[in-house]
């Protein structure tokens, strides 16, 4: 019969989601599965050998994404569908079951749990996050690596809007220290990541890098391949993002930073995971006249480079 799971279509959001679609695919071992999400993140599910279909998902005016999916999978009686979207779509199938994101959801959780409770899972019940790759998609991810036994860390310095970005030069610092002779990870190659369009942000941090140590990722491959580099280094360091997000779902040991978002909520999850925040949280940094999400110049600014060392120490002694 198979099972219909609805996501997002963000990169984060969509990562943040796998947790549960692992959990049914342990639940019900004998199922084949299909997904529906945004197009940006179909690769993510391209990549599970459970997954049967895949229904890119662009957001059209009218939901008009909802009535070009509904010939799709309305053909089929489903055993269960589990809708993240809450979208009447989810309604109008042949199902078994039906589970959906509704207002009977504690919005107060972290998105992880309330992924979960969908499922009518407790929080600490609550399964991690974790992304699936082709022998393929690693294989390609070493060699955009460069085969090397050096360890790596990653870094994403840019967001999907600036006020998100801790300053670059702090960036830098921090790099160095954690590479320095006495340094967590002395010698390592570091890998710098940014999506198509986030050049900017990021080129001033490669630049940085000594060249015989630089990965340069900016702008190469899709999410996918560059999920699957991350996957293959030692540690993460980045903003509030996708990438972060993605990072924490293979299991690598993964530091963020957050300024005018919210880590209750969007922290990444996981024993793996900490994090660092601005002394304001997201409501204070954002109450001035006149502020704007998409015009909002850096808001990071009180989030200093002896605190993000501190909790990296802690968090790596930990």
């Amino acid at each position: 019969m198979g099972i219909l799971f609805i996501t997002s279509s963000r990169i984060g959001d969509a990562i943040l989601s796998t947790g549960i679609l692992n959990h049914l695919m342990s639940e019900y071992p004998e199922e084949r599965f299909s997904v529906a999400c945004g197009p940006l993140v179909t690769g993510f599910f391209e990549e599970n050998d459970r997954v049967d279909a895949v229904f890119p998902l662009k957001k059209q005016s009218f939901s008009r994404h909802w009535v070009k999916l509904w010939p799709k999978i309305a053909g089929k009686r489903w055993k269960m569908v589990v809708d993240l979207r809450n979208s009447a779509v989810s309604r109008l199938v042949l199902a078994k079951k039906t589970v959906f994101f509704g207002s009977h959801i504690d919005k107060s959780l972290h998105k992880v749990e309330q992924n979960a409770a969908v499922l009518g899972l407790n929080p600490d019940q609550a399964p991690h996050p974790q992304l699936w790759f082709r022998r393929e998609t690693l294989e390609q991810a070493r060699d955009m690596l460069g085969r090397d036994e050096r360890p790596i860390i990653a870094i994403g310095p840019a967001a999907n809007w600036a006020a998100k970005t801790w300053p670059l030069d702090r960036f830098i610092a921090v790099m160095n220290w954690l590479t320095q002779a006495d340094g967590p990870f002395p010698d390592a190659r570091v890998a710098i990541i940014a999506a198509p369009g986030e050049e900017a942000q990021a080129m001033p941090v490669l630049q940085a890098v000594p060249e015989d140590r630089c990965i340069d990722l900016i702008a190469k491959g899709s999410p996918v391949q560059a999920s699957a580099c991350l996957s293959l280094c030692d540690f993460y360091l980045g903003n509030d993002s996708g990438l972060m997000h993605a990072a924490a779902a293979c299991g690598v040991p993964t530091f963020g930073m957050f300024g005018p978002s919210w880590p209750h909520l969007y922290a990444p999850y996981g024993p793996h995971t900490a994090y660092a925040q601005t002394e304001k949280d997201f409501s204070a940094l954002i109450d001035y006249p006149g502020y704007v999400a998409e015009e909002a110049t850096c808001l990071m600014e009180d989030l200093s480079v002896d605190a993000v060392k501190n909790g990296i120490e802690a968090f790596l002694n930990r």
